[in-house]
């Protein structure tokens, strides 16, 4: 599993439940559960077969041999079917985690210009609390998840419509984008092409450390005053006539779109380890995260574009 990307991966509490080893056997037990074949079990008579609950039934009790031969016909149980997470579970929950992101962005775009801005710092403040409580909690809560969702809603709403008002169209840009890069990256996973090795795991945190480095000198000179354009650093400092931010949010993006990868990465490896069916949340929580780092770098990247021009 890729470690050291999305701390929701790559913590504890999610690699202790996705890399549990199974269950051991008493020695000498018969692995699938049955007496070898040709011997009875323990207390059993001949005739009769073992039902669905592991107790013992005469087949010349009730039970035909039509009956008989469907009842060995039948599938074997799937991951779904004994608890298990899977694709389908993750695909599902981060749906609803995305539809109740967007009805909270749809509310911070509704209401007044005042409210908008009150609840876009709700939405900060509030979905980073919940964030670190979600990253941290030993199991997954499906309530603090969809309520971080909602709050993050609150904040890219906000967001959105402040940079939409400056900037026209950014904002259904900056949709497009997430969508476009997220597509791409699942298609390039899936078909093998790329994929988060450990040389690449080190150089990716290596530039994940950097861009956390920038943010945060960029951030002191803002609140001090040191400058004072819109995005700092970004935009006040040009490299052969291009602003910083632009080679930055390059930057920020690649990384976002590298850590979806790490994403797929360790939810493939959770589904494959049988991990349990309520740690679809968790996966469906960490997608959700870096889709909403992405969008905001790809709307801060064509904010500043468009302020450039």
């Amino acid at each position: 599993m890729a470690s050291g990307g999305n701390p929701i991966f790559s913590g504890k509490n999610f690699r202790e439940a996705t890399q549990a080893p199974p269950a051991p056997q008493a020695y000498g037990q018969n692995p699938y559960g049955q007496a070898p074949y040709g011997q009875n079990g323990y207390g059993q008579a001949p005739g009769q077969v073992m039902d669905a609950r592991g107790a013992w039934s005469s087949a010349q009790q009730g039970m035909t041999q039509d009956q008989l031969q469907d009842l060995y016909n039948r599938p074997a149980a799937g991951p779904a079917d004994i608890g298990r997470m899977t694709y389908d579970d993750v695909i599902v929950k981060t749906a609803g985690c995305l539809g109740v992101l967007v009805v909270g962005a749809a509310v911070a775009l509704a209401v007044p210009q005042g409210t908008g801005s009150m609840l876009m710092i709700l939405g900060a403040l509030g979905g980073f609390a919940l964030a670190m409580v979600n990253t941290f909690k030993k199991q997954p809560s499906p309530a603090l998840i969809l309520a971080y969702a909602l709050l993050e809603g609150f904040f890219l709403g906000g967001l959105t419509r402040i940079l939409d008002n400056m900037f026209p169209g950014v904002g259904i840009q900056a949709v497009v984008g997430t969508l476009s890069v997220f597509a791409v990256t699942l298609v390039l996973f899936k078909s093998g092409k790329v994929r988060a090795t450990p040389k690449v795991m080190r150089f990716f945190m290596i530039a994940l450390i950097g861009y956390a480095v920038f943010a945060l000198i960029n951030l002191f000179m803002m609140m001090t005053g040191a400058v004072t354009t819109p995005f700092g650093l970004s935009t006040s400092v040009e490299i052969f006539g291009i602003p910083l931010g632009v080679f930055i949010g390059i930057l920020a993006i690649g990384l976002a779109a590298f850590s979806l990868i790490m994403d797929f990465t360790s939810i493939e490896a959770a589904i494959s380890a049988g991990a349990p069916q309520r740690f679809s949340w968790t996966a469906a929580f960490g997608l959700t995260v870096t889709l909403v780092w992405l969008y905001v770098e790809i709307i801060r990247l064509l904010a500043i574009l468009r302020g450039d021009e």
